[in-house]
């Protein structure tokens, strides 16, 4: 467990702690945190919910989470090692290919999610569970795919070592571009 004091909002004065999350019982909370975070809206939340629950299935899937004292889940990220059958892998590899980039679907830990609560944003708490859950990889290396904007998060992930695979990718149905990035393991710590 990781336990992050600092950076304290006077609207949120709780201490986050980072350790294990059982995704799957708590999956409401989290998806509640990520439809704060990106705009989810009813209808989105129920068919993320069961791509959730179906992805643990997956082998290797691994998700940490960020508590405060109260229990309240405030952030959660969740990955596994890339599977070539997998939906996702199936809609970025031919971006992929076609940038030079294919290889990168082997050998690789997938970041599926990662969500802070916005009311618990600027606080290294993304960066935390990030960091904490590729290190429990013996994978060489980590992929995932950011919307195609110049957005904090974006900026979080170059900050640890991702960069640009290829881009503009369009997935089924999202509204915006995306970018496929990818970091070699271990991520890069702040200097």
């Amino acid at each position: 467990m990781l336990h992050l004091p600092g950076r304290r909002r006077p609207e949120d004065p709780e201490d986050v702690v980072v350790g294990p999350l059982d995704l799957a019982a708590r999956v409401d909370e989290a998806l509640a945190v990520q439809a704060l975070a990106f705009g989810l809206s009813d209808e989105e939340v129920g068919v993320r919910r069961h791509i959730v629950l179906r992805h643990l299935t997956s082998p290797g899937a691994r998700a940490l989470g960020a508590t405060t004292p109260s229990g309240r889940l405030v952030g959660f990220v969740y990955g596994m090692p890339n599977d070539r059958t997998h939906w996702w892998s199936t809609v970025v590899e031919p971006y992929l290919r076609t940038a030079g980039h294919e290889d990168w679907l082997e050998d690789s830990f997938v970041i599926t999610e990662l969500h802070v609560h916005p009311g618990f944003q600027g606080r290294g708490i993304g960066r935390t569970l990030i960091t904490a859950l590729t290190e429990g990889t013996d994978l060489p290396r980590s992929l995932l795919s950011a919307i195609d904007t110049d957005s904090p998060a974006r900026h979080l992930y170059r900050s640890l070592g991702y960069r640009d695979l290829a881009r503009p990718v369009l997935f089924p149905s999202a509204p915006s571009a995306y970018a496929v990035m990818g970091a070699p393991l271990p991520l890069r710590r702040r200097g």
